[in-house]
């Protein structure tokens, strides 16, 4: 028996900002979109273009709150850049830079909703 990743799940309230932000930040694009027949939800699957894996963007349309807990937001995705100079230049301008670590040659950056990606230079 063998067990592959197939996709890690954010929940966003604002689906087209997180669109826009994903992309733009991270260079990701959507993939497939599953929309329920009574609106309730959409479903979108971003990708990188070179791996497989898929990062799931879940808007409700039900949910009453302005944001979700994400507690300690002691979770996260790590992307791999290739140029991490022009990478952090991008995310500075951008204004979504939350937290560097100099001595690991590491950044997070965090999303619409407060979701944080680390960023780690291609080995």
């Amino acid at each position: 028996m063998n067990f592959q990743f197939a996709h890690y799940n954010y929940n966003v309230i604002d689906l087209e900002k997180s669109l826009k932000f994903y992309e733009e930040a991270l260079g990701l694009k959507e993939v497939k979109r599953k929309e329920a027949e009574d609106g309730s939800f959409i479903l979108v699957y971003l990708g990188d273009g070179i791996t497989g894996f898929e990062l799931e963007l879940t808007w409700l349309r039900d949910w009453e709150k302005d944001c979700y807990n994400l507690g300690d937001n002691e979770i996260h995705l790590a992307f791999y850049v290739d140029d991490m100079e022009a990478a952090h230049k991008k995310h500075e301008e951008m204004g979504c830079i939350c937290y560097e670590n100099p001595a690991m040659g590491i950044y997070f950056i965090a999303d619409p909703d407060g979701y944080w990606l680390e960023i780690v230079p291609a080995k």
